[in-house]
């Protein structure tokens, strides 16, 4: 199916997203679609499904102009979008998700279970997907949850897919076998536009790339005749420098932080650690080893049953968040959208929610210092929004993780926890988020930083712990640390 949009204009009131937009899309292609975080790359896709309408433009399906009136619409000439937002429903079976609004029938409408049974084994089996189709969506991981999703979307005949960040909760071997179905439906035909932040994998994947900048079209290129310099510059209209910017002349402080034999369970056991002022300690190990479940112990959300935690050599009696955040941790969450933030408020309301002391007199809510602590906040972090009463569940993924980290940062912790901190966030706004990690670091504040990405955690770390299966299998050195080590250490090897 070849597809292409033509001059696409949309603003939401007096905001423009797309200005004279445009992309191609070949038959049996995989092509990447990047730009920065609000650049209209997603809005851009739900003008092509139904989801939004365009205000002026052309599109064309097979040479044909085309307006589908809603996603619905599109999944029938079939084009599906598997959204970044997880769209599934929590308290129904796998099966049941699959299914949704597709159920195969028999007699008196009644539900074939045999073959909607049989039928989405076949699919989980071809995505190499090992989840019991009865499994509550609620019981899975959010890197479970989005191969649901995937499955759902290869559950119609579909002729062109379009991914939109399909990797950023996938373990390795899950973000393996995705790869593996691509390149097997782009074999058979099938279109994809791939939306994602992560170089490697567009060199890896992909046969063409489109750039967006602030909602225009800037070119598009063969992936073989670009460079990843090339992108960047295209994405963000200038030069970035190093990648993972250095802490210069930044000294390691006394310890901050003491976790000593924390366990729960069959989740961790026996997890210690020490983290410094100023020091940012990597945390590393595959997806399900207990890094984040660790972490929501520390910071009080997830009751552990021995051990303890010490904030410059006191221990912390924490049983919940409001005792983690009076001790002096702050959380940022990888579940932004419903740990991090309250969507339908405000950035205003988020920011000052987590800092009514430095908002307040006497107790009082002081408007003047909330609208210049705000302020500050949108211009210091460059959060693109309207204004401070922009609602959160309206901006870019990306812009929702700076209003999270802002509203942590000014809290002024004495530690501060980062899980997956730069997840689903483009090149641009994750050199900024790294130079505030380094800021805060400047300032004496104990990091403890989350990530899937080794080549973060190599890049940015004093320190690298590793996580396999609730232990800790070894804490390396920035300067001895490299991927195959924190592989092998991830995988329960030893050095």
């Amino acid at each position: 199916m070849n597809i292409e949009m033509k001059g696409i204009n949309k603003s939401f009131g007096s905001n423009q997203v797309l200005k004279d937009a445009g992309f191609l899309l070949k038959d049996g292609e995989v092509h990447a679609l990047m730009g920065e975080n609000g650049a209209g790359k997603s809005t851009l896709m739900k003008i092509l499904t139904g989801v939004y309408t365009r205000d002026s433009g052309t599109v064309l399906v097979d040479g044909q102009e085309v307006t589908y009136k809603s996603p619905k619409e599109a999944e029938k000439a079939g084009i599906v979008f598997i959204y970044q937002e997880l769209n599934v429903l929590f308290d129904l079976t796998v099966e049941e998700n699959l299914f949704m609004g597709k159920e195969i029938t028999k007699f008196f409408g009644i539900c074939d279970r045999k073959a909607m049974r049989k039928k989405a084994q076949e699919v989980m089996d071809k995505m190499g997907v090992n989840i019991p189709i009865n499994a509550v969506m609620s019981d899975l991981s959010v890197g479970q949850q989005q191969m649901v999703e995937i499955c759902k979307a290869l559950m119609v005949d579909a002729k062109v897919l379009i991914m939109d960040e399909p990797t950023a909760a996938l373990t390795q071997s899950e973000t393996e076998g995705l790869f593996k179905l691509i390149k097997s439906l782009r074999e058979k035909g099938v279109s994809i536009v791939y939306i994602s932040h992560r170089m490697e994998e567009i060199f890896e994947l992909c046969d063409r790339i489109t750039i967006l900048r602030d909602g225009s079209y800037v070119g598009t290129e063969n992936i073989k005749d670009i460079t990843m310099d090339d992108i960047v510059r295209m994405m963000i209209g200038r030069e970035i420098g190093e990648r993972y910017p250095k802490r210069d002349g930044v000294k390691i402080g006394d310890e901050v932080l003491c976790v000593e034999n924390l366990s729960k369970g069959k989740t961790f056991q026996n997890v210690n650690f020490r983290v410094h002022a100023g020091e940012v300690l990597g945390v590393s190990g595959l997806m399900g080893a207990g890094r984040t479940e660790i972490m929501h112990a520390i910071f009080g959300n997830l009751p552990y049953d021995s051990g303890r935690i010490l904030i410059n050599g006191e221990a912390m009696n924490i049983k919940c968040a409001r005792d983690a955040i009076n001790a002096g941790i702050g959380f940022i969450t990888e579940d932004r959208k419903t740990e991090g933030l309250l969507l339908e408020k405000s950035i205003a309301e988020n920011i000052e929610l987590a800092n009514l002391g430095k908002v307040s007199d006497k107790s009082v809510l002081s408007k003047k210092k909330g609208s210049e602590l705000v302020k500050k906040g949108i211009e210091e972090f460059r959060i693109k929004c309207f204004g401070p009463q922009h609602e959160c569940a309206n901006l870019s993924g990306g812009n929702q993780q700076k209003v999270v980290i802002a509203k942590w940062v000014y809290t002024d912790p004495k530690v501060l926890i980062l899980d997956e901190p730069t997840r689903g966030v483009d090149i641009g706004a994750k050199k900024e988020i790294y130079n505030v990690i380094n800021d805060l670091a400047a300032k004496g504040v104990a990091i403890i930083m989350v990530s899937s990405e080794l080549p973060e955690v190599l890049g940015m770390s004093d320190r690298i712990m590793v996580v396999h299966e609730g232990k800790i299998t070894g804490i390396l050195n920035a300067a001895e640390a490299d991927q195959e080590k924190v592989m092998t250490l991830a995988t329960g090897g030893t050095l």
